[in-house]
C-alpha cells in the first residue's frame, strides 16, 4: 500500500533531522506544505516543550504524551495513534492522516528535543489511567 504523500514527507524530514540534528528551513517549508496550520500547531508545541516522553523504571516502558489545548494526550506513534478528539473524528474519518499531536511527537523523537520525564513503575497504572480518560 502506498504511503500518502503528506507522511512520506514528514518520515523524509525525520529521518534526516536525525541524522543532522537539525531542520533545515527548506525542509520545514516542505512540512508546511504538506501539513499546514497542523504543522504550525505542531511547530509550536514542539518549540513550547510540551512533548514528554515518560520512562519508567525499571521496566523501561515508554510513553509518549503530548500537551494539548485541553489536556495531555497519548500518542503511540507506531500504531500512529492520538487519543484526541482530532485523531477520532478527522484522522479516522480518512479526512486527515495525522493530527499535530503526532506530528509534534515524531518531529521532537527525530531532533531529541523533548522532555525526557524519568518515573518509578508503581506510577505506571495510575497515570495511564489518567491519559486514558475521555473528556466528557
Amino acid at each position: 500500500m502506498k504511503k500518502p504523500a503528506e507522511i512520506k514527507v514528514l518520515e523524509d524530514t525525520c529521518r534526516e533531522a536525525k541524522a543532522k540534528g537539525q531542520m533545515t528551513g527548506a525542509r520545514l517549508n516542505r512540512l508546511f506544505e504538506a501539513f499546514g496550520s497542523r504543522f504550525t500547531k505542531a511547530w509550536e508545541t514542539i518549540k513550547e516543550e510540551r512533548v514528554k516522553k515518560y520512562v519508567f523504571r525499571p521496566s523501561g516502558r515508554i510513553v509518549w504524551i503530548v500537551v494539548g489545548w485541553e489536556r495531555e494526550y497519548l500518542v503511540m506513534s507506531a500504531a500512529d495513534f492520538c487519543s484526541c478528539d482530532d485523531f477520532y473524528f478527522r484522522v479516522m474519518d480518512k479526512e486527515v492522516h495525522l493530527c499535530y499531536h503526532l506530528i509534534a511527537q515524531k518531529m521532537a523523537k527525530a531532533l531529541e528535543w523533548y522532555d525526557k520525564i524519568e518515573e518509578d513503575d508503581s506510577l505506571y497504572a495510575s497515570l495511564m489511567e489518567e491519559w486514558n480518560k475521555v473528556t466528557p
